[in-house]
């Protein structure tokens, strides 16, 4: 296998979530921003053009990160990150979930609305008047996790998982493009700082 990788919070997730479980796998370095990934010979790897991808043994593609990190969990000796039961795996699929449509979804479409407009004006359909209120959205969900981690130390309960890879990176993300931590939340701060403390945010 070989991962396809690039800067951005996207591949981080799953720089990170291989770091977590200790694998190890040759990368093909490819570079967004002069659109590399937009080029043929990308586009015949990944035909839509995203990062990261995951090449397969027989040729064969995997794209989208909670696919390429469920996949690695599956396939890979040591101990999964997605949980060893049928509820420990539904939990943790639902905190990353809530996690991906509530604030990453917004939170991403809003920065590429703004800060991120020169990059992706001619790369996809943005609206720039849908971004302060995406980064709102984004923010509201923030304040209501708030209030749901009060008693755990983890999204989807005890264990550091995929949820709380995806949401932590992606809010790293945010804290590089204008959309900080609001630190009056102060059981998402510490479960913030707790995941960014760990070696493999650094993968």
């Amino acid at each position: 296998m070989k991962l396809y990788n690039s800067i951005g919070p996207n591949p981080q997730v799953v720089r990170t979530f291989m770091a977590e479980r200790g694998i190890e796998l040759p990368r093909v370095e490819i570079d967004i921003m002069t659109a590399v990934n937009r080029q043929a010979d990308y586009l015949n790897v990944n035909p839509a053009g995203q990062l990261p991808a995951l090449e397969l043994d027989d040729g064969s593609l995997l794209t989208e990160i909670t696919v390429i990190c469920e996949y690695l969990d599956e396939t890979q000796p040591g101990k999964p990150l997605m949980g060893e039961t049928p509820e420990e795996r539904a939990q943790i699929r639902r905190w990353t979930r809530w996690a991906d449509l509530n604030v990453i979804e917004p939170m991403t479409n809003g920065f590429r609305a703004s800060e991120g407009l020169p990059m992706f004006k001619d790369r996809m359909r943005v609206l720039p008047e849908a971004a302060d209120g995406l980064k709102a959205c984004a923010q509201d969900k923030l304040a209501w996790l708030d209030g749901q981690i009060t008693d755990r130390d983890y999204l989807a309960g005890d264990r550091f998982t995929l949820a709380d890879i995806m949401l932590s990176t992606f809010l790293a993300f945010g804290e590089q493009v204008g959309q900080p931590v609001n630190r009056e939340l102060t059981n998402l701060s510490a479960w913030f700082d707790r995941c960014q403390a760990r070696p493999s945010a650094k993968a």
